[in-house]
């Protein structure tokens, strides 16, 4: 790695201005990097956090869709020394080039130049905000500079069942360079040693500063074009031979085991949301919240500590395999496999299996949940029953194509019958 001395000036840029159409109702009121996970954090969270920790603390995150919470809670959480010339900041579309929001991520970049000319970074390093994993930004910063092209792409495996969600990389037999970039293919062929899986760009790219400026003027002058990242420009670059993939499982994160390492969730859809959250709650999860060497950092509430009460009525409470955050109260209750997040109230009689809570979320008495997603403030009334007939929930709530229950933020869930 190169030395402290060394290393060059560089920009980060996370794209948060996506509108989340999969993850519906979770992004009804919000965008999608400010959807909560994982107890106290928000998806925004981990590429930040990643970013920091990577010692790159001149940040700004483009945003676009119903972006005030996401707005609210980066002013919250991070805070760096401008002293040092340090910042995390938002930014919106600002109509920079025209009266026009953002047309695609590679326009975001476009309509945002002057602050790559207020910084003139050498590289710039663009992340996406809604995947849970952990990386360490240098390294593959020495991989892109060792490489010599304009742009690199992390790589990793994925099912090729799963090809249609991801861009898909093909590179030679000898060489990191990429020879073909295609975009949600329905029938890509699998890897030469692996047929059954394909390799997937990440969503993280690091462009050389000048090549990445002149592609996104030509790209805006396109007409024909989406003026999309993973789309429209790496594609340009791979037409080039200007793209390089940096592999994913080279990448060395202080703190993790081999269990946990390279670890790499897109969640993207409510599936994919739910079963990530479920990561988090096994015995011996594998993705570590608990790494102390490289902490995903988060805006915290002032709430008193987790309790547990025993209830004259129903007994002691019983909590398995489970995340309680901050200022939750589970009172003769069962809980198991879930994610309480912080402010829960979980009163006596409730059984809860597979279930994940938002914020201040109320679970009342004799209350059964099975495999439900439930949004900040709802209140789901006593002897209520979700998840267990999908076909009278679906009547009132939202029920993904792998049987999740989805209730969204302050919705009225109907009394029990």
């Amino acid at each position: 790695m190169l030395s402290s001395g060394q290393r060059p000036n560089v920009l980060c840029m996370v794209l948060a201005g996506g509108e989340g159409k999969r993850l519906m109702p979770l992004t009804a009121q919000r965008a999608k990097p400010a959807v909560p996970f994982g107890g106290r954090y928000r998806l925004i969270d981990f590429a930040i956090s990643n970013l920091v920790n990577s010692g790159y603390r001149k940040i700004v995150v483009l945003t676009q869709y119903k972006s005030h919470s996401l707005d609210v809670h980066i002013s919250r959480t991070w805070k760096l020394s401008p002293e040092l010339g340090n910042y995390v900041t938002t930014v919106p579309a600002q109509m920079r080039r025209g009266p026009q929001w953002f047309t695609g991520s590679l326009d975001a970049i476009y309509q945002n130049f002057n602050l790559i000319d207020d910084e003139r970074p050498e590289n710039i390093i663009v992340f996406g905000a809604d995947h849970i994993y952990r990386i360490d930004a240098r390294q593959m910063l020495d991989a892109h500079l060792s490489g010599g092209r304009g742009a690199t792409v992390a790589g990793i495996r994925v099912p090729r069942a799963e090809a249609n969600q991801f861009g898909v990389i093909t590179i030679g037999p000898d060489s990191n360079k990429i020879l073909r970039f295609d975009e949600k293919p329905e029938n890509p062929d699998g890897l030469p040693d692996s047929p059954d899986e394909v390799l997937a760009s990440m969503g993280n790219y690091i462009f050389s500063t000048e090549m990445l400026m002149d592609l996104a003027s030509d790209d805006a002058t396109n007409e024909g074009s989406a003026h999309d990242i993973g789309g429209d420009l790496i594609p340009g670059l791979v037409a080039k031979g200007e793209a390089n993939v940096y592999d994913f499982t080279s990448n060395v994160v202080p703190g993790e085991t081999s269990r946990h390492e390279h670890y790499w969730r897109d969640v993207g859809t409510l599936d994919s949301y739910f079963a990530a959250n479920m990561d988090l709650v096994q015995p011996e999860p594998i993705f570590n919240l608990y790494n102390p060497s490289w902490p995903i950092f988060s805006y915290s509430r002032n709430l008193p500590a987790a309790k547990f009460v025993a209830d004259w009525r129903s007994g002691n409470p019983e909590v398995i395999n489970s995340i309680v955050s901050t200022g939750c109260i589970v009172s003769g209750a069962r809980v198991s496999n879930s994610v309480l997040s912080v402010g829960c109230h979980i009163h006596h009689g409730a059984d809860l299996e597979n279930v994940v809570l938002l914020d201040d979320v109320t679970v009342g008495p004799d209350t059964v949940l099975r495999n439900c997603v439930i949004d900040k403030n709802v209140i789901v009334p006593a002897n209520v029953h979700l998840g267990v007939n999908l076909d009278a929930d679906r009547q009132h709530h939202t029920v993904s194509d792998g049987g999740i229950v989805v209730v969204g933020k302050n919705a009225a869930v109907p009394f029990a019958d």
